[in-house]
């Protein structure tokens, strides 16, 4: 059976990897971005350029999406020259951004009126999961379309995990967001202890990543800030746009995130130091300015 035609629509740091799996997967992509260098770098690694959304989705049988925010996705979707525009039966969109449940289903709701059936599949591992295709994609949606375009999702990502109706993959991806960013705090709080205790850093995360406190942000992110390398593979900003939909997740929910609304206040420091497109690593200089120490590790460049 041949495999579908695919379309891609935001081509940044998560979505120009994530067709570079498409492609080595064996996929024939359409692709189109609101800026020419992610096209140019897509077309050059074998996929085919697009002229709007609407032209994209017009080419494929299942158009996937990774763009920034929730009007971003009404746009790309809903608005001129928007997907919708070539709806028509059969036609699977899937939507692989950060954004609010609420978006999600109304999105969902006026594709389904056209006949288009749409899967929300937020991503978790940032752009080294992207990369090496072992992100961690959590759907919503019809499971019959998720059964079907499983073998998609398995080019890009590793742990492919089914939850629910629209809206459920979205409501578990701001779960997931909680969850990383109180371990970032937590990683950032024993490396400041270690700091001004005069322990050894290098030797703090080996010990602390060989037990029970280990984490993600343990093994990727404390490495970063002890050499001072604050290059995002996902940005400050990025972090705080999903923050603010957990929270208003929780107004609408009457339900309380008091660590959540502190690592965004922190990171509202950052922010305020002109600091948002750098990596979430960089929480580490508002808990830095907090106790008047660095964590530097010992080969780290000078300051």
């Amino acid at each position: 059976m041949p495999k579908p035609r695919l379309g891609f629509i935001g081509l940044g740091i998560m979505g120009r990897p994530m067709v570079r799996n498409l492609l080595k997967a064996g996929y024939d992509v359409a692709v189109w971005n609101r800026s020419e260098p992610g096209i140019t770098a897509s077309v050059e690694a074998g996929a085919k350029r697009g002229t709007s959304p609407a032209d994209v989705a017009a080419k494929v049988e299942v158009v996937l999406s990774c763009v920034t925010d929730s009007p971003d996705v009404r746009k790309v979707y809903l608005g001129e020259h928007g997907v919708i525009e070539s709806a028509r039966q059969g036609l699977v969109a899937i939507d692989h951004s950060t954004i609010s449940p609420a978006v999600t289903r109304e999105v969902a709701a006026a594709l389904a009126a056209k006949g288009v059936t749409m899967l929300d599949a937020p991503v978790s591992g940032g752009e080294i999961g992207a990369i090496k295709g072992t992100l961690s994609i959590m759907v919503g949606g019809s499971e019959e379309t998720f059964i079907a375009c499983r073998p998609i999702l398995e080019a890009m990502g590793k742990r492919i995990t089914y939850i629910g109706g629209n809206g459920l993959g979205q409501v578990v991806k701001l779960c997931n967001q909680i969850v990383g960013a109180l371990n970032n705090l937590a990683m950032c709080e024993g490396l400041m202890l270690a700091a001004k205790a005069g322990a050894s850093l290098e030797k703090t995360v080996e010990a602390i990543s060989g037990g029970a406190a280990n984490s993600w942000a343990m093994e990727n992110l404390a490495p970063k800030v002890l050499k001072r390398d604050f290059a995002p593979g996902f940005m400050v900003r990025l972090q705080q746009k999903d923050l603010r939909l957990v929270l208003e997740s929780a107004r609408e929910l009457k339900i309380s995130l008091p660590g959540t609304a502190l690592v965004n206040q922190l990171f509202q420091s950052i922010e305020a130091r002109g600091l948002g497109d750098e990596g979430i690593q960089a929480l580490a200089k508002s808990l830095e300015m907090l106790s008047n120490v660095e964590a530097r590790g010992s080969q780290a460049p000078p300051a």
